[in-house]
């Protein structure tokens, strides 16, 4: 047997040290953080930080991991993971990781495509919302105040459960966590009646980067237009939200329709954008476009899912002037309550067979393997150009798309008064592909799918910039690096998500984070990282 060389003895000598010596800082780092947050709150802290050595730590840290595509070995992840149980912990835990010289990354539900909350190739403590997720309706005033860790399941259980005539303009997901959802201007199927999820946000309660709890009068306007689409994680730590509410009718109706290549599909299709962000703004149409197998041929298939706030007579009629295209009768409706409308977005096509509280079940299994893009649509796209569109649809895979119709309320409302600054647009885009087998060879086959056809819809959306959404995070855009460029870098997917409201963003940035403590690979930069 050959004896070790002298170098080798050494290569394995130095690894053995470097191994030990990033134990040990790793140990040194957490008794520090732990010493400061006990300090602060008292020692029943420990139990909600979670160090990597921590039997507790992979549970914690996969419990609102929804990307399964980011949930491996390889992945990055933070050093410690911090769970306030109450607010006085969130003011902790930015004083304490400041001192430690750590940045605090901060996740409501997860459902943050790119994973941004939970995986940096930079070293980050995470802050995790979800036990702070009460949900207090007040009637009196028609508003609610909403946790940051609340799903959007539970702020809409809390309202049905006060009443049956009112609702909020917020995502379908019952899963997705409000922190994040509202901070980057959530949205749902009530958008084109509604607006966005901030066009109702009347306060706010912050942690600030110096440990300080604000409110509305206390941070500032500047600081309140900023959280209000701007996304939080920028600026500080949003604890709640101050919600106004909406009606809803007793009686709201859905539909579910589908249409093939072979028959009227591209027809449909292309006649919707005349339609859907046009027509009764109590009209939401949503557009999902899927290259499947049908009949053994490869073929698009368009569905269009929808809900009117008000009763099936009313929108058969209405879209029996503005789209006969469609051939909606009566009975492809259904009539229901707003709230079983909700378990019906979430895919419970059944509604009357459960009852709305399905709707506090955080947990609906683990994340697939997917990725997610978006774009803008100015301009109705013609139909050869859509034609072209299904041909290279089918000819890429599996990647579908996903139109979600404007207008009604939403372009009521200037580009400025919040940070969203797409609302002339005529509708959204979502590229979507998800897949179920774990490896490099998969992820490189869907990520490649996905973006050939996000290059390929260039001339057909938004350009100077071209627009993407911010709650639909696309790393694929930009990242700063958090060197000296970050504003250079910043500014180029800050842009296409913000537009001409990115500089005012960087102004608040610069004025309350002015040291960039709030940073993620897409925050907002300052105009210049302090010393």
């Amino acid at each position: 047997m050959a004896k070790p060389s002298s170098m080798s003895i050494l290569a394995v000598c130095f690894l053995l040290f470097f191994t030990r010596f990033e134990l040990s800082s790793a140990v040194e780092v957490y008794q520090t953080f732990l010493q400061c947050m006990t300090n602060q709150t008292g020692p029943e802290i420990s139990k909600a930080i979670f160090a990597k050595t921590n039997s507790a730590y992979t549970s914690v840290l996969q419990a609102y991991l929804r990307n399964a595509r980011l949930n491996t070995s390889t992945a990055p992840k933070p050093e410690i993971i911090i769970t306030p149980l109450q607010e006085s912990h969130v003011q902790a835990a930015v004083i304490c990781s400041k001192k430690v010289g750590f940045r605090l990354k901060i996740r409501s539900g997860g459902h943050d495509y790119d994973g941004i909350s939970y995986v940096s190739d930079l070293p980050f403590f995470m802050l995790d919302m979800y036990n702070l997720r009460s949900v207090t309706v007040d009637m009196a005033d028609l508003s609610a105040w909403v946790g940051s860790g609340a799903t959007l399941g539970e702020v809409y259980h809390a309202i049905w459960k006060k009443s049956k005539v009112l609702g909020f303009p917020a995502g379908v997901c019952p899963t997705v966590g409000a922190g994040g959802h509202i901070s980057g201007g959530g949205y749902g199927n009530m958008i084109r009646k509604y607006g966005l999820s901030v066009d109702h946000m009347v306060d706010a309660k912050i942690v600030d980067v110096n440990g300080r709890i604000l409110y509305r009068k206390s941070m500032g306007e500047d600081l309140f237009w900023a959280i209000r689409g701007g996304g939080g994680a920028s600026f500080c730590v949003i604890l709640s939200y101050k919600l106004k509410l909406v009606p809803v009718p007793e009686t709201v109706t859905v539909f579910r329709v589908q249409y093939y290549m072979e028959e009227n599909a591209l027809d449909i299709t292309h006649k919707w954008q005349f339609v859907g962000p046009k027509t009764n703004p109590g009209l939401f149409m949503r557009v999902l476009l899927q290259p499947i197998t049908w009949k053994k041929n490869r073929t698009i298939r368009t569905t269009i899912m929808a809900l009117f706030l008000g009763k099936a007579d009313e929108v058969v009629s209405l879209l029996g002037k503005e789209f006969p295209e469609m051939g909606l009768k009566k009975e492809n409706c259904t009539e229901m309550t707003w709230i079983q409308s909700v378990l019906w977005w979430s895919n419970i096509d059944d509604v009357n067979s459960v009852t709305p509280d399905v709707l506090l079940d955080r947990h609906p299994g683990s994340g697939s393997f997917m990725k997610r893009k978006s774009d803008y649509v100015s301009k109705e796209i013609s139909k050869p150009d859509l034609e072209s569109l299904f041909k290279q649809m089918i000819k890429i895979g599996k990647t579908g798309l996903v139109f979600n119709p404007y207008g009604g309320a939403l372009k009521e409302v200037s580009a400025t008064e919040t940070p969203f600054p797409h609302r002339d647009k005529l509708y959204k885009i979502q590229y979507s592909v998800n897949w179920v087998d774990a490896g490099i060879e998969a992820d490189k086959q869907f990520m490649n799918e996905i973006r050939t056809l996000y290059g390929y819809m260039t001339p057909l959306v938004s350009q100077n910039p071209r627009g993407s959404y911010i709650n639909y995070r696309d790393l694929d855009i930009g990242i700063n690096k958090l060197g000296g460029n970050v504003y250079e870098e910043g500014k180029v997917y800050g842009k296409m998500y913000f537009g001409d409201n990115f500089d005012r963003l960087v102004k608040v940035k610069t004025a309350v984070d002015p040291g960039n403590f709030f940073w993620n690979e897409q925050s907002i930069p300052p105009l210049k990282t302090a010393a």
